[in-house]
């Protein structure tokens, strides 16, 4: 895909977003919207993926949604690359539906190999993976997303302990760097001061993509992580984003962080949204 292309398709997931957060009128706009850009090309432009989905994930790259909150991100990424019908994004956070709040791999859904959501956990999981994939032989990469607030979770360091002692250099580890969690700015919930030397003492190998947001900037910045794998060590990408991305009044504030637009809102986000690939 081209950027123009990856950029309609970023725009209809932020519609997405919007339209399943409202219709149950419960879920995690913002930071769905800040990881658009970053989830829509892994997907469709970085990772080696096969479909049908299989739970194993043999030679191939494999993903790990760590803050499971975002999960309308995930869900509308998810289906529009082809996991599951677009259609389902109808079913989103209602009763007996595979799409719940938090990702879970109920009934199979595709593309979900872990429950998430208890925050601080992902990281675990994927170095287990990537472990794995060593042990078979497969030389394919292991991804994972991560808050920066929930970088307040113990568990994170022991496994960055962990992944820096042991050389897990197939995985590559990203922070979405809003500066915001649900209670407010980050710096005054649990300030987490300098990132980048934490994860460096840690030894691992650390990279900033300053514009998140930017299509062009994330895919070099991935290009270039990707690049550093193999070597020894594992990779962090310290992703700057604005959290409720594309929606002006989602924008600079925490405030939509776990909360759904109103009538009237969705119509004014979704008017900043033009339909271009079809609602679902």
């Amino acid at each position: 895909m081209n950027i123009q292309q990856l950029t309609d398709l970023t725009t209809q997931v932020r519609r997405d977003i919007l339209r399943m957060v409202h219709n149950v009128n419960s879920g995690h706009p913002g930071g769905s919207l800040g990881c658009a850009e970053f989830l829509v090309c892994l997907y469709n432009e970085v990772m080696d993926i096969k479909l049908p989905f299989s739970m194993e994930g043999k030679n191939e790259d494999l993903f790990f949604l760590s803050n499971g909150h975002i999960s309308p991100v995930f869900y509308s990424v998810l289906a529009r690359r082809g996991f599951f019908p677009i259609s389902e994004l109808n079913t989103f956070r209602l009763l007996n539906s595979r799409l719940q709040g938090h990702p879970t791999p109920h009934e199979g859904l595709e593309g979900v190999r872990v429950a998430s959501g208890s925050l601080g956990q992902g990281l675990s999981v994927a170095i287990g993976v990537a472990l794995a994939k060593k042990l078979n032989g497969d030389n394919h990469l292991v991804y994972t997303l991560h808050g920066d607030g929930e970088l307040q979770e113990g568990q994170i360091w022991e496994a960055a302990m962990y992944a820096g002692g042991k050389g897990v250099d197939n995985l590559i580890a990203t922070v979405d760097y809003n500066h915001k969690q649900i209670d407010g700015p980050t710096d005054k919930v649990m300030p987490l001061g300098n990132l980048r030397a934490k994860w460096e003492a840690f030894g691992w190998q650390v990279i900033d993509i300053e514009k998140g947001n930017d299509i062009a900037s994330i895919l070099k910045g991935l290009a270039d992580a990707k690049a550093l794998t193999g070597k020894g060590k594992p990779v962090c990408i310290l992703l700057h984003t604005e959290m409720g991305n594309g929606v002006d009044f989602m924008m600079g504030t925490h405030a939509w962080h776990g909360k759904a637009p109103n009538d009237e809102q969705l119509a004014k986000g979704l008017a900043q949204n033009p339909e271009t690939l079809g609602d679902y």
